[in-house]
C-alpha cells in the first residue's frame, strides 16, 4: 500500500507539471481568479458527484480526525487563495515569475517541517541539499531571464502584499503536506473531495466581486475542464501519498516539479529553453538527492501515524 501511495505522489507531481502552462494560458483569457474558480468548479463538481454516489466514502470521511478535516482543510483552501491572489496582485510578468519562485519553496519547507513536526532525523546534508535545489528552482523557472537580487528586493518593496501571499502559499502547502501525514497518517481515505468542493464555493464567491476579461471560448472551456480533472486526480494522489506513502521521498522528488513545468511550458507555449534549464536540472537532481539522503527514517512516519490515529495504537507493523 505504501509503495502505491508513494507512486501516486510522483503521479501528482507529473500532473501538476503538465498543467502549469495550461493554467497560464487560461488565466490570460479569463483572469487569474475566474480561471481558478472555473478549474475548481470542475474539480469540486466531480468531488461532490463521487461523494453523493459512494456511501462507503462518506462513512470513511466522517471517521477522519477532526483536526485533519478542519486544520488541513483550512490550509488547503488558504493555499489556493494565497497563490491565485498573489498572481492576481502581480503588476507584471516579472513579478509573477518571482512569486512563482517563492511558491516553489514548499518542497524545501516540507522536508524541513518533517524534521521538526514529524521528528525525522536529519544530517548536515539537508542544508546544502536545500540550498542547491532552491538555486536549481531559480535557474529553471527564470530560464535565462534577468531576475537579479536587486530587482527582487525592489519588487518586494513595491508590492509587499503579492510577495507576502506568495510566501504564505508555500508555507501553507508545506504545512498541509506534513500535517496530513501527522493527523491522518494511515487513514484509508482523505478529505480532498470536501476540500476541493469548499474551495470551489469560496473562489466562486470571490469571483462575483472581481472584474476580469472572461473571454470564454471553446479553448478556454477545454482548458478549464482539463485542469479541473487534473486537479482532482493530482490532489487526491498527493493527499494519499502524504498520509500513507513515503513523505520524505515524495517531497524530495517534488523538487523536480519546476523543471517538468518549464519543459511543459516550453512545449505548450513555444518557448525556447536556454542553457540555464539544463544547469538547473542538474542542480535540482543533486539537491533532491542530498535532501532525501539527509532526512532518515530513524523515527519513521509510521510511528508518527501510530501516535495520532485511533486504530494504530493497537497494532504495529
Amino acid at each position: 500500500m505504501r509503495i502505491f501511495a508513494t507512486a501516486g505522489g510522483f503521479g501528482a507531481i507529473l500532473l501538476w507539471s503538465t498543467t502549469i502552462a495550461v493554467a497560464r494560458s487560461l488565466s490570460e483569457q479569463l483572469g487569474p481568479v475566474t480561471a481558478a474558480a472555473a478549474v475548481y468548479s470542475v474539480a469540486g463538481t466531480v468531488s461532490l458527484a463521487r461523494l453523493v454516489g459512494c456511501d462507503a466514502n462518506r462513512r470513511q470521511i466522517r471517521q477522519l480526525p477532526r483536526n485533519y478535516l478542519i486544520g488541513c482543510g483550512t490550509l488547503f483552501i488558504a493555499y489556493m487563495l494565497f497563490l491565485y491572489l498573489a498572481i492576481g496582485l502581480a503588476t507584471d510578468r516579472e513579478q509573477v515569475l518571482e512569486i512563482g519562485l517563492l511558491n516553489y519553496l514548499w518542497p524545501a519547507l516540507t522536508l524541513l517541517l518533517s524534521v521538526t513536526l514529524l521528528r525525522k532525523a536529519a544530517t548536515l546534508l539537508l542544508f546544502p541539499g536545500t540550498v542547491l535545489a532552491v538555486l536549481g528552482v531559480i535557474l529553471v523557472l527564470t530560464h535565462g531571464t534577468d531576475v537579479s537580487w536587486r530587482s527582487f528586493v525592489h519588487n518586494v518593496e513595491t508590492n509587499p502584499a503579492a510577495y507576502s501571499l506568495g510566501l504564505a502559499a508555500a508555507v501553507a502547502w508545506a504545512l498541509y503536506s506534513v500535517l496530513a501525514c501527522k493527523w491522518a497518517g494511515g487513514s484509508t481515505t482523505g478529505g480532498v473531495e470536501i476540500f476541493l468542493s469548499v474551495t470551489a464555493v469560496v473562489l466562486l464567491l470571490i469571483c462575483l466581486g472581481v472584474h476580469e476579461p472572461r473571454a470564454w471560448s471553446v479553448r478556454s472551456i477545454a482548458e478549464a475542464v482539463f485542469l479541473g480533472m487534473a486537479t482532482y486526480v493530482a490532489y487526491g494522489l498527493w493527499d494519499t501519498a502524504m498520509r500513507t506513502g513515503n513523505l520524505v521521498l515524495v517531497a524530495a522528488g517534488s523538487y523536480m516539479t519546476p523543471l517538468f513545468s518549464t519543459i511543459a511550458s516550453c512545449l505548450y507555449l513555444a518557448i525556447v529553453p536556454g542553457p540555464s534549464l539544463w544547469l538547473g536540472c542538474g542542480m535540482l537532481i543533486a539537491g533532491s538527492l542530498l535532501s532525501w539522503l539527509s532526512v532518515s527514517d530513524g523515527v519513521s512516519i509510521r510511528l508518527a501515524q501510530q501516535a495520532h490515529t485511533p486504530d494504530a495504537r493497537s497494532s504495529r507493523r
